[in-house]
């Protein structure tokens, strides 16, 4: 199957196509091979010339974004909103002993309070596993397996550091003396260690 041109230049379209006549059987083949050809050879020097600025611009971002670890990189592209901390504790639950009004948990939410907004994302960052927010707010927090509400559990010695289960959104907050002992273990969680507990 071939195709003459405007210049009366013979292209085949497959392989042997020139001593192939088209007939009822390979019209259809026939037809897709003259359409694909006919897309393609148009689009020929654009598809070369992206991918060649795909690349181009590929490369500066490499360079500009290897400053970054990965929690800086996802705040960088998620943007920094500010997160509405009345939303954030109204779709809060509490296990293993803690209540809204428990001690300890006061101190979280005036700890959580007293941290400037990227220190919240990251804490966000921290637990859930994304310093995003749901457009719907708090209450369309998701976990690994569907919607997983904010969680913050009584566990451990109060010489532990906090820690997280991104998969559930689960906090695990060792039940500190005083709010000065939470606000530091719980910073040094945040911005110095990984996010992972293991059950």
């Amino acid at each position: 199957i071939s195709k003459l041109d405007l210049r009366t230049k013979k292209r085949e379209l497959k392989p042997g196509g020139a001593n192939i006549p088209v007939s009822e059987k390979n019209k259809k083949e026939y037809i897709e091979r003259m359409v694909k050809w006919r897309i393609e050879r148009g689009v020929v020097h654009q598809t070369e010339s992206l991918v060649r600025g795909f690349y181009e611009v590929w490369l500066s971002v490499t360079e500009l974004v290897s400053v970054f670890d990965a929690r800086e990189l996802e705040l960088v592209i998620a943007g920094t909103a500010e997160i509405d901390l009345t939303d954030w504790r109204n779709n809060t639950e509490y296990r293993g002993g803690y209540h809204d009004n428990h001690i300890v948990i006061r101190w979280f939410w005036a700890a959580v309070e007293r941290f400037n907004n990227e220190q919240r994302l990251r804490l966000l960052q921290f637990v859930t596993g994304t310093s995003s927010i749901p457009y719907e707010g708090f209450a369309s927090l998701r976990g690994s397996n569907g919607p997983r509400r904010f969680c913050v559990e009584k566990w451990g010695k109060v010489t532990s550091l906090p820690r997280a289960h991104t998969c559930f959104n689960r906090l695990d907050l060792p039940p500190y003396p005083s709010f000065s002992v939470l606000y530091e273990k719980l910073l040094t969680a945040v911005e110095e260690t990984s996010t992972f507990g293991l059950e």
